[in-house]
C-alpha cells in the first residue's frame, strides 16, 4: 500500500510562503498523478492543484493561480506545493494524494491514496 506523508505546514503571517512536501516510502511517487487537497473547518475537501504523472501538466484552482506552484522530483520521490502571498482563507488541512489515473484534474473520486494531512494556519 503507498503511504503518503505530508509536511511543511505552519503558522504564516497573511503575504507570506510555506513549502509542503509530499513524500512516499517504498513506490515511487513517479508512477502517479499527484494532487493536493484542502479541507478548512465546516467545508468539504477542494482540489487546490495537479502534477501529471509525467510532470509536464499541472492545474490549479483558481483561487489559488498566480500564487501556488506545484512540481515533482522523482530523485527524492517528493512532490512540492509552493505557496506565496498566502490570504487567511488559505488555512485548512492540506492533504496530497496519488491516483492511478495518469493526467490532471484529479477529482477526489479518482484520488486511490490519501495521505494524513498538514495544518496550513495563515493568520496575523
Amino acid at each position: 500500500q503507498l503511504q503518503l506523508v505530508e509536511s511543511g505546514g505552519g503558522l504564516v503571517q497573511p503575504g507570506g510562503s510555506l513549502r509542503l512536501s509530499c513524500a512516499a516510502s517504498r513506490f515511487t511517487l513517479g508512477a502517479y498523478a499527484i494532487g493536493w487537497f484542502r479541507q478548512a473547518p465546516g467545508k468539504e475537501r477542494e482540489g487546490v492543484s495537479c502534477i501529471s504523472r509525467g510532470g509536464g501538466s499541472t492545474n490549479y484552482a483558481d483561487s489559488v493561480k498566480g500564487r501556488f506552484t506545484i512540481s515533482r522530483d522523482n530523485a527524492k520521490n517528493t512532490v512540492y506545493l509552493q505557496m506565496n502571498s498566502l490570504k487567511l482563507e488559505d488555512t485548512a488541512i492540506y492533504y496530497c494524494a496519488a491516483s492511478f489515473f495518469p493526467s490532471c484534474p484529479l477529482l477526489k473520486s479518482r484520488a486511490d491514496y490519501w495521505g494524513q494531512g498538514t495544518q496550513v494556519t495563515v493568520s496575523s
